[in-house]
């Protein structure tokens, strides 16, 4: 029996009783699949030791693209063969076994760059990335070129030692410029956002096809610090579970699961059978 227990079965039976279910995820999602926390105490120049002394916000920006874009795609190239290489834990499964079985009617929320969940099987129409995916390229010059995006063919090759992109960096299709990854950066003022605004209209489009009924949001290792999951999940749901071994803090309405991503949704599909 958890500690947790009366939280667990609180859970299971709000996700039992519900008529859609709008999974949320932010990076802790993937740390148990062997994914660093980005954002995490430590967790970028620990998982990248050339980088240390920087943070993540210092190096995922379109300012570095143009100023060393063999550092700025070394680290992008390192994370696509690291995303590609991992498998998603068990929970993107159990997940999914929820979404066929339990409340058929589901949309995933995600700022992971990482496609973990189309890996998963839940379908491409119902996920929504916020914050894009390195599985496809556009221009650097961004919407000054076009709103043109094209599927990553190729990872450029990257030096272990330095983290720097030792081989040909990605071109344009259209314009022959710098391509970079379709992903949103810091203080980006270069993203093509067309892919995810076509996702956040299925998204709506669903959300409204659903009026009266009783959306639960459950969101997986959300943080704070930029809260697009967290602000969305709560706007878009009549009840919270959220999920996080830290910053599990919700409004007395929510229901607070102080553990990881896997852990919750294993204690929790114990309680759903």
């Amino acid at each position: 029996m958890s500690m947790y227990d009366g939280i667990l079965e609180r859970a299971a039976r709000v996700i039992a009783s519900a008529d859609a279910l709008l999974i949320g995820a932010g990076a802790g999602m993937g740390v148990d699949s062997g994914l660093p926390d980005f954002r995490g105490v430590n967790g970028f120049w620990k998982d990248y030791p050339p980088f240390r002394g920087k943070q993540y916000k210092e190096i995922a920006t379109p300012h570095l693209m143009r100023s060393d874009p063999e550092l700025a795609w070394g680290f992008y190239s390192h994370c696509m063969q690291l995303f590609r290489n991992t498998q998603p834990h068990q929970g993107f499964s159990m997940l999914k076994k929820w979404a066929e079985t339990i409340v058929p009617e589901h949309f995933i929320f995600t700022s992971n760059i990482d496609e973990h969940f189309q890996r998963s099987g839940f379908a491409d129409e119902k996920i929504f990335e916020c914050h894009g995916s390195t599985y496809f390229l556009q221009c650097e010059r961004g919407l000054e070129c076009g709103t043109d995006l094209w599927p990553v063919r190729k990872i450029v090759k990257v030096s272990e030692e330095t983290l720097r992109a030792t081989g040909t960096l990605p071109r344009c299709r259209n314009c022959a410029s710098l391509a970079r990854p379709n992903t949103l950066m810091f203080g980006d003022y270069a993203w093509v956002p067309m892919r995810s605004v076509e996702q956040e209209k299925r998204l709506n489009a669903w959300q409204e096809s659903l009026k009266g009924a009783n959306i639960v949001a459950i969101e997986f290792g959300a943080g704070p610090t930029v809260p697009t999951v967290r602000y969305e999940c709560s706007k878009r749901s009549q009840k919270l579970i959220r999920v996080n071994p830290t910053d599990y803090i919700a409004s007395p309405d929510s229901i607070s699961v102080p553990m990881g991503a896997l852990e919750a949704i294993k204690e929790i599909d114990k309680r759903l059978h």
